[in-house]
């Protein structure tokens, strides 16, 4: 975000990646960053992941992979995001590593990830995605993306 005086405008400069939770009323705020869209969509799960556990002590069980479109950045960001919040409700499983790739107009995601039960939970897990405000797109620095997760 064009302005930022924290931290990670050096990164963003540099090409790195990343991400950082902000404050917010009620929910989670969630920002990322990376080189292209795909290593920021990427950045935007980790973050919203990191908002409600700790998954630095566990090591993945699995990789799974799955297929995301969307109509648009936007569209792409809230659908990802909404996917993983899905597969931990339904199938108990959170992600600890992502890789994303562009395939045609969808995207290729694999997420490497540790069963719910054997993580530290830190903080409410997420029940979907807002669309208020939500923005994903490219800048002076690479891609960026907010978006405000419902705890």
């Amino acid at each position: 975000m064009v302005g930022d005086t924290g931290d990670d405008r050096l990164t963003r400069v540099q090409g790195g990646s990343g991400h950082r939770a902000v404050p917010h009323t009620a929910d989670v705020r969630i920002e990322a960053w990376g080189a292209n869209r795909e290593d920021c969509l990427a950045e935007a799960v980790l973050g919203m992941v990191e908002c409600f556990a700790d998954v630095s002590r566990v090591r993945p069980t699995a990789v799974e992979r799955l297929r995301v479109a969307g109509t648009g950045d936007d569209d792409l960001l809230a659908a990802l995001l909404e996917e993983v919040v899905y597969r931990m409700e339904v199938h108990g499983r959170v992600p600890v590593d992502v890789e994303a790739d562009a395939e045609d107009d969808e995207l290729d995601v694999r997420l490497a990830v540790a069963e719910l039960a054997d993580v530290e939970i830190t903080g409410a897990v997420p029940k979907g995605v807002s669309w208020h405000e939500l923005h994903l797109g490219p800048g002076p620095y690479g891609w960026s993306c907010s978006v405000t997760i419902d705890a």
